[in-house]
């Protein structure tokens, strides 16, 4: 009785959702952000612009791959110790190497070294968000009342936009104020700097959560998994299968309308990177009322129905957004990011709610962090760079049947499955 009274208010566990959120997803777009400007010729010198490009791109697929690894020790103790432990130790790894980078010597400086330490903290920001977003999932929809579930689902998923234009409006700031000089040399460092304060506004917020209800009632019913990654294997295999193709075309979608976006914009367009930057800012806006939206047609139908539209309007991004930025012209590509973003909210929106209903709680941070971050390698870790392969190969058509080939690998999978709200 005394833990249901001192359980913190809705808003309180809403808010600790968000901002941890937030700061994940502010410290992943800064690191994405510099890789499609500065990260090329300071940590992997090369005679092609190109080359450097790719091999910035390179680096950003290091961190999904140490995803799945942190989904799985940060699942483990999640499910046998609870969330809340485990969504504060996440945060502090993530934060601690995004800051870190921000004191990183140069290629010019040491030589290869360099880039290997760039990779390492790389991999620490991804091992550590790797047990962050199925956290503050679980966070909100085990504490959701009846019928709420989609509309607090789809919290934490705003953390997205809100990350996105708190990491790239300060680097649009940095852009007005600094000279291209300056900036290269030592501007494009404090974004690193600043992620140490939002870290310290979500480790306030989180260190006074309780347990959520569903994981309180699992410890009642029985003791925790001995093993969840080997229980979530072995019982709900098919649920994991479908759960992570079902959510490979968000990850396709954002980066191909951000990361990649940006840098053929800046590079082979020679679009002004600080309007490139602004049109970005304004186009997530969308991104984050398409979020809102998809919270509330999840509860008004379900889920999976969301995901299933979204899919489909994904793979007509993938006819537009190529076309788009083909044209050259400006008005032209906000067009397209926008309804990139607009469908990006449609298939990222929902997956709060449905990826944890999934899964039985005494195993649902593992399988929810899974599910989440091997889609992260499927559909997001190489997108960037095989978008920019085929970009300059075969052209931008063959961007856009990349996505529509990723999407529709999610159609399938959300086709084959059930309904579960």
């Amino acid at each position: 009785m005394n833990a249901v009274a001192e359980r913190p208010s809705n808003r309180r566990i809403l808010i600790a959702s968000l901002v941890g959120t937030s700061v994940e997803f502010y410290d992943f777009y800064i690191y994405a952000t510099a890789a499609a400007l500065v990260f090329g010729p300071l940590f992997f010198p090369s005679e092609s612009a190109s080359a450097q490009l790719l091999a910035a791109y390179a680096s950003l697929g290091v961190a999904f791959i140490a995803r799945p690894l942190g989904a799985s020790v940060f699942g483990h103790f999640g499910d046998r110790i609870g969330r809340k432990s485990t969504l504060v130790a996440s945060l502090l790894l993530m934060g601690g190497s995004t800051l870190l980078i921000a004191f990183l010597p140069t290629y010019a400086q040491i030589g290869w070294v360099a880039p290997l330490l760039l990779c390492i903290l790389r991999f620490g920001q991804g091992f550590g968000l790797g047990g962050e977003w199925g956290g503050a999932a679980l966070l909100a929809v085990e504490n959701a009342p009846q019928g709420w579930r989609g509309r607090y689902g789809m919290v934490p998923q705003l953390g997205a936009p809100v990350g996105f234009i708190a990491a790239n409006g300060l680097f649009l700031i940095l852009g007005m104020t600094l000279t291209a000089e300056e900036f290269m040399d030592w501007g494009w460092r404090i974004p690193f700097l600043g992620s140490i304060l939002l870290v310290g506004v979500g480790l306030w917020v989180r260190l006074k959560l309780t347990e959520t209800p569903a994981f309180a009632e699992a410890l009642e019913e029985a003791p925790p998994a001995a093993v969840p990654f080997a229980e979530m294997l072995r019982d709900h295999w098919r649920a994991t299968l479908g759960g992570t193709c079902g959510a490979i075309v968000c990850f396709a979608v954002y980066y191909l309308a951000t990361a990649f976006a940006l840098g053929y914009a800046t590079t082979t367009l020679g679009i002004d990177r600080q309007l490139f930057l602004g049109l970005q800012i304004l186009s997530i806006f969308f991104m984050a009322g398409s979020i809102a939206a998809s919270g509330w047609l999840s509860d008004r139908y379900n889920a999976r129905t969301v995901l299933l539209w979204g899919s489909v309007a994904a793979i007509i991004a993938g006819l537009v957004l190529p076309m788009t930025l083909q044209s050259g012209s400006l008005t032209l590509i906000f067009i397209g990011m926008s309804f990139a973003l607009v469908v990006m909210g449609l298939v990222y929106g929902p997956l709060g709610a449905w990826l944890p209903g999934l899964f039985p709680a005494r195993v649902r941070y593992t399988g929810v962090s899974m599910t989440f971050n091997v889609a992260g390698i499927l559909g997001g870790a190489l997108t960037p760079v095989a978008a920019q392969w085929l970009a300059e190969g075969r052209g931008l058509f063959w961007v856009g049947v990349y996505l529509a080939a990723a999407s529709s690998v999610s159609l399938v999978a959300l086709l084959s499955m059930r309904d579960r709200g």
